[in-house]
């Protein structure tokens, strides 16, 4: 088993940083990669595990780039932050950049199409024997708000996720490098991403690692408007840490969030809670 997915008796943080110009909640923040890679820098100092660059914004509408831009934006970063010994994934649809960026050192590959948009994807995973994340996915950002039909969210979540899991499994991923993700915000309404998250023990159950990005997402911004006003994303974050919480106490291998001081204190929190727990 990868050392990323090793049990350290508590969920992981995964900090993120976004190379990008138009991500929902810090687009433009860290485009030039001496900044981007101080972020990231920062993010371990918080209390990151691990750290997730991706080049390209998967927010709702968000048009794609190509992919010679998205390189030029992630490996410079992903370069410099394995030269700092930090633990890198990479987050990215397309297996061009995943596999420069396992060459520059990568550890993990995050995939939010989860082998869908690019089937070289899953053989690139299997070949390099890295940890790959597969998110429940229907299609692309332009598009994906209007694929929010379900008979049952929890149900057909799962079915097409397992489905997915197979499909990677018969490129040859071994299971032991399989990480699943519900996909929060993506083909879900806000109500749809409640009733996920009050039912994450139906991916636990999967038996493979469940990561949950539900960092500063517009389901929390619509919880906590004030009338016609979403909360701004950055003042998000304590919502954003509760939800750390309750992934934490349903067993999630890793949170996925834009700062990681609240939420590494957060499951630090849960862990010694569910050792006192066990004795």
């Amino acid at each position: 088993m990868s050392e990323i997915l090793r049990d350290l008796g508590r969920c992981r943080v995964m900090g993120v940083v976004n190379v990008t110009p138009d991500s929902f909640s810090d687009g433009g923040r860290w485009l030039d990669p001496p900044t981007a890679v101080r972020h990231g820098l920062d993010l371990v100092a918080q209390g990151a595990d691990l750290v997730d660059v991706g080049g390209e914004s998967t927010r709702p509408g968000a048009l794609r780039i190509d992919a010679e831009e998205e390189l030029r934006r992630v490996i410079p970063v992903v370069t410099g932050l394995v030269a700092e010994g930090v633990t890198v994934s990479v987050d990215t649809m397309r297996s061009e950049v995943a596999e420069r960026a396992l060459e520059a050192g990568a550890s993990l590959v995050n995939d939010v199409s989860g082998g869908r948009a690019d089937p070289r994807m899953t053989k690139l995973a299997a070949q390099a024997g890295v940890p790959i994340v597969l998110m429940h996915w229907r299609g692309h950002s332009d598009s994906m708000q209007k694929l929010t039909q379900y008979d049952d969210v929890v149900a057909d979540v799962v079915r097409e996720l397992t489905a997915q899991v197979d499909a990677a499994l018969g490129a040859g991923v071994r299971p032991e490098q399989v990480v699943v993700d519900p996909g929060l915000g993506f083909s879900k309404t806000g109500d749809q991403n409640w009733t996920v998250l009050a039912n994450l023990h139906a991916f636990t159950e999967l038996g493979y690692p469940v990561m949950v990005a539900a960092s500063r997402k517009r389901f929390l911004g619509e919880l906590l408007a004030e009338g016609d006003e979403l909360r701004p994303t950055d003042d998000r974050e304590d919502a954003t840490a509760a939800l750390t919480t309750v992934a934490a106490r349903a067993g999630v291998w890793c949170v996925r969030v834009h700062e990681a001081g609240p939420s590494a204190d957060a499951v630090r929190v849960v862990a010694r809670l569910a050792q006192e727990e066990g004795r």
